[in-house]
């Protein structure tokens, strides 16, 4: 393997001729890499990371000791093939996460960019996580979830497969996650239900006070007018303000097929 400038291996590392780093590159003691891996430029992997199948990182990682990507995914349904784990560029991979590839053949798992995976975080076969997005520590996501840009997932909180978080959500530590998190709102609890909007997350990416009151009447049309999901979104679309944020929470509740944690 022929190394590209500024790329650093530590003498302890075992890597397969197949893998593919790029520039200034670093990779720490007892790092083990193989089979189809592809690291960009400016990636650093501390100690013990293991890396496999058919897995591409971008550039500015840094992934923490003990992590493991691609390894086969835990799906009971996985007969063999082809499938892949994508991740972007500028995340930072905390100690002993994993992240499995997709379980069918040519499917996928992707992690996106900035995201901040924290100690012992998991993300299971065939999930989309989107951007900026935080799990806290042990966080896990079953199969097929999807997490929506700048959500936040508490430590110790587990998701069920299919369910969809969506964007700028906030979900309390130690929840049981099992319908659909609706953006901008706060939920805790076994099972979730929404206790308000994430206000701070509002003002943090420059709502207006107009809009975030539109938001905040939608979660109490939502989750406190006791009307069918039907209703809910009829009267979301005649009595709300169509800002940009409301028609995007108005198509997240048409989309959703496993319910909202109502």
């Amino acid at each position: 393997m022929a190394l590209k400038e500024n790329t650093v291996i530590h003498p302890t590392a075992i890597i397969e001729d197949s893998v593919k780093l790029g520039e200034n590159v670093q990779v720490g003691p007892y790092c083990v890499l193989k089979d189809n891996v592809v690291i960009g430029d400016n990636t650093i992997l501390k100690e013990r990371v293991s890396i496999e199948g058919n897995t591409t990182i971008g550039n500015d990682n840094i992934i923490f000791a003990g992590a493991v990507l691609g390894s086969v995914t835990q799906d009971k349904k996985f007969a063999g093939g082809n499938s892949f784990l994508r991740i972007g560029d500028n995340n930072k991979i905390r100690e002993y996460v994993t992240i499995n590839p997709g379980t069918e053949d040519g499917t996928e798992t992707v992690i996106g960019n900035g995201n901040l995976l924290m100690a012992y975080s998991h993300v299971a076969h065939d999930c989309i996580v989107h951007n900026n997005v935080t799990l806290a520590n042990v966080a896990t996501l079953a199969g097929h979830v999807i997490v929506e840009d700048r959500a936040i997932i508490g430590g110790l909180s587990a998701v069920h497969q299919f369910v969809r978080i969506g964007k700028l959500s906030i979900i309390g530590g130690c929840s049981k996650v099992v319908q659909d998190v609706p953006p901008f709102m706060m939920t805790d609890g076994h099972p979730v239900t929404a206790f308000g909007i994430n206000t701070v997350g509002l003002d943090r990416n420059n709502f207006s006070k107009e809009e975030k009151t539109e938001i905040k009447r939608a979660y109490k049309i939502i989750f406190r007018s006791k009307l069918s999901m039907n209703n809910v979104i009829e009267k979301l679309k005649s009595d709300l303000e169509q800002y940009e944020s409301i028609i995007y929470l108005i198509k997240f509740l048409e989309a959703s097929e496993r319910g909202v944690c109502r």
